[in-house]
């Protein structure tokens, strides 16, 4: 497991987290600018997803404050994790329903992009869209499927996730909108993924995106788009481990990026 410079904060005797004044401005400057950008950029169910966790805007949330309303909407929770976890642990929180949530705020210099999961990422991006039942089933499905997983499956489940619940876009009667928590908490990628005219959108096929390399540190070169949220429930019903051993049976799609020096892709 890779090492972080972040330390996530811990809460007092009461479970309150204290963060301090720069750390919360940090959260409304990336709170009020994406919520202004995403209006007509973000699919609906995340919108009303957003309104029932009416985060405060000024000062970093409450994780039982998300919580609460996440188990009131689909039975999901946050929980409090340090900046990086194992694979294992992520996997089974998953499977419990508990979304994992590391309590800590990106610094100003990285305000547009860092590695890391921070509490911006992980609370504005994915929590939600956890108040829908569709996407909230189709996580904890992909919880179950990694915990038991093999190392070589999991390689393929994660282009799975990275594909739809990190960069996923959807089709709407508006037009194509975001659902993907990497896109809905970047600043940048939220523009570039519905407006640029370089990167690819395809329909979402679920043996291609088991097969798809991506980077992790780069504006996506492709986005696959489902017609609704329930296309992810459908993924459920459907045998998704025969289908990562059919991928790890055939090539891998080529890579549309350049790989990082000395590093293959993923």
């Amino acid at each position: 497991m890779k090492s972080s410079k972040y330390q996530a904060r811990m809460p007092d005797n009461s479970g309150f987290i204290r963060y301090t004044e720069e750390e919360h401005d940090t959260w409304s400057t990336l709170y009020q600018r994406q919520v202004e950008l995403l209006k007509d950029r973000a699919c609906n169910e995340y919108l009303d997803g957003i309104e029932q966790l009416a985060m405060p805007a000024r000062c970093i949330p409450q994780l039982k404050d998300i919580s609460r309303v996440l188990m009131a909407c689909t039975g999901w929770s946050v929980a409090r994790v340090p900046a990086l976890i194992s694979f294992d642990r992520f996997f089974g929180l998953l499977a419990s329903r508990q979304f994992p949530v590391a309590t800590f705020i990106r610094i100003r210099a990285e305000l547009d992009y860092l590695q890391e999961p921070d509490i911006f990422h992980e609370i504005f991006g994915h929590c939600p869209l956890l108040t829908n039942q569709d996407f909230a089933d189709f996580t904890e499905t992909y919880g179950r499927l990694g915990l038991a997983a093999s190392k070589e499956e999991r390689v393929y489940l994660a282009r799975l996730y990275w594909m739809t619940v990190e960069f996923g876009l959807l089709n709407s009667v508006a037009g194509l909108r975001i659902y993907g928590g990497g896109i809905l908490s970047s600043y940048g990628e939220s523009a570039y993924a519905l407006d640029s005219d370089v990167a690819v959108r395809k329909p979402f096929d679920p043996l291609l995106a088991l097969r798809t390399p991506y980077r992790i540190d780069i504006l996506q070169p492709l986005y696959y788009v489902i017609d609704s949220l329930a296309e992810l429930h459908r993924l459920c019903e459907m045998d998704l481990m025969a289908l990562v051993h059919q991928a790890m049976s055939m090539p891998l799609l080529p890579a549309m990026f350049t790989p990082k020096a000395n590093e293959g892709v993923a």
